[in-house]
């Protein structure tokens, strides 16, 4: 792989960017940037600093994210939109976002320092509070730009304070009834494409020893539980023999096992499928001489099928009810949430595809499990693509890493991308 002026001359400038946000937001452990807080709107303050020293011209919309533009030559065509969002979650990695927001301002500020004029305007989006930690809302920034949050999600409470989502945008000095309208608060025509590079939140990229950067097919959607519960009947432990138990552990981790062997029997045939129970909790009478009759747990299946997704929630139910018959146990299910799958437009991915190939740099394609504002902002109908770079430790946590080389590699990618939408 060849290594271009971009990648070394602007490996300075992006460090120095990871590295001052990094001190603005450090935490115990990692880094905590709130959405709608004061400490996210202080970096956003900062980096558009940055943006005003090489030109750009900066504005903010209603739900307070941010456009930076370089101006093209000829300003009525559509404006090259790229970026990602500048919150994280509490004491988590520093790059989650941030690598979107720092590569797009990064290929900014190449263009500026080699005097690059393109034919439309490239434009730096950096987005407010994607994650949904802190109010249980996620893509609150994007959502509010295209008019979509509602009443409900403008009073979900904060996880640890008294206050809530639209107490702290108002807070910033923003209206937070302009972003329930049910419409845009941009003019989405004026946009031609948006492209977010993001670290890769997985292990695929950072296992290779070659390919470091990867095109993204499409984000997962997924069917979600956040509450399961399996209701059997608590004894003695030392008491009862097995044939007469109603265990809601055991039918559970039957239920799971089950559906562990399913879930490599789909992808063994092919389909998308991941399939996670993040928590499982028994009830208040649990104890090591009790046999537990009751258990919570939740459920998320992702997949970039929505048909697929479907097919295994309905099997889940299946085995369910049968698992009712042989154990004597019954399962309540909470309301399930459905998230879309978000897709990628094919053809400014193959674009970004190419861009790779023609300039030499090892590239795969690989799907995304976690959700990104591109897939709010392609679901307006804007052209969206995505760059994934390796990163190390996983996301979400504080021990996040992301090697810089591979950092600069996908930032070129991005320009090279830029460069040759025309």
């Amino acid at each position: 792989m060849s290594v271009t002026g971009l990648q070394t001359e602007g490996l300075k400038y992006a460090k120095a960017i990871f590295d001052t946000v990094r001190r603005m937001s450090a935490d115990t452990l990692g880094v905590s940037r709130q959405g709608y807080s004061e400490l996210e709107t202080d970096v956003l303050h900062y980096l558009q600093g940055l943006g005003r020293d090489i030109g750009l011209e900066v504005r903010a919309d209603d739900a307070g994210n941010v456009w930076m533009t370089m101006p093209g030559r000829d300003r009525t065509l559509h404006a090259f939109v790229a970026g990602s969002h500048v919150d994280s979650v509490p004491q988590g990695g520093n790059y989650d976002g941030l690598a979107g927001v720092t590569a797009a301002l990064t290929v900014a500020w190449w263009m500026h320092r080699h005097q690059v004029q393109l034919e439309r305007d490239y434009t730096v989006l950096m987005m407010r509070c994607e994650e949904s930690s802190y109010f249980g809302k996620a893509y609150v920034g994007s959502l509010g730009m295209m008019g979509r949050l509602t009443q409900s999600d403008l009073m979900l409470r904060h996880r640890t304070e008294d206050i809530t989502l639209g107490q702290c945008i108002s807070a910033c000095g923003l209206d937070p009834s302009k972003l329930t309208a049910g419409t845009p608060i941009v003019d989405l025509k004026k946009i031609a494409c948006f492209v977010e590079l993001h670290i890769e939140q997985g292990p695929t990229l950072t296992s290779n020893d070659k390919v470091r950067v990867g095109v993204v097919t499409g984000i997962r959607g997924n069917v979600r539980h956040k509450n399961v519960v399996c209701h059997g009947e608590t004894a003695h432990s030392g008491a009862v023999n097995k044939e007469f138990r109603h265990d809601a552990v055991m039918a559970t981790a039957a239920l799971l096992s089950r559906m562990d062997n399913h879930w490599q029997e789909w992808l063994d045939r092919g389909e998308d499928l991941v399939f996670t129970v993040g928590v499982i909790r028994t009830g208040a009478t649990a104890a090591i001489s009790v046999i537990p009759g009751e258990v919570s747990f939740t459920l998320d299946m992702r997949s970039l099928s929505a048909d697929t997704c479907e097919r295994f929630h309905q099997l889940l139910l299946e085995e369910a009810a049968a698992l009712e018959k042989e154990r004597g146990v019954r399962f309540d299910f909470d309301k399930p949430l459905y998230t879309a799958p978000g897709l990628v437009d094919q053809a400014l991915s193959d674009r970004i595809y190419k861009a790779a190939e023609d300039n030499g740099i090892p590239c795969m394609r690989l799907p995304s499990g976690a959700g990104h504002d591109a897939a709010v902002i392609g679901a307006a109908g804007i052209p969206v693509g995505m760059i994934f770079i390796a990163n190390q430790n996983g996301s979400h946590n504080p021990h996040e890493e992301m090697i810089m080389k591979d950092f600069m590699t996908g930032t070129d990618l991005l320009w090279q991308t830029v460069r040759q939408f025309d």
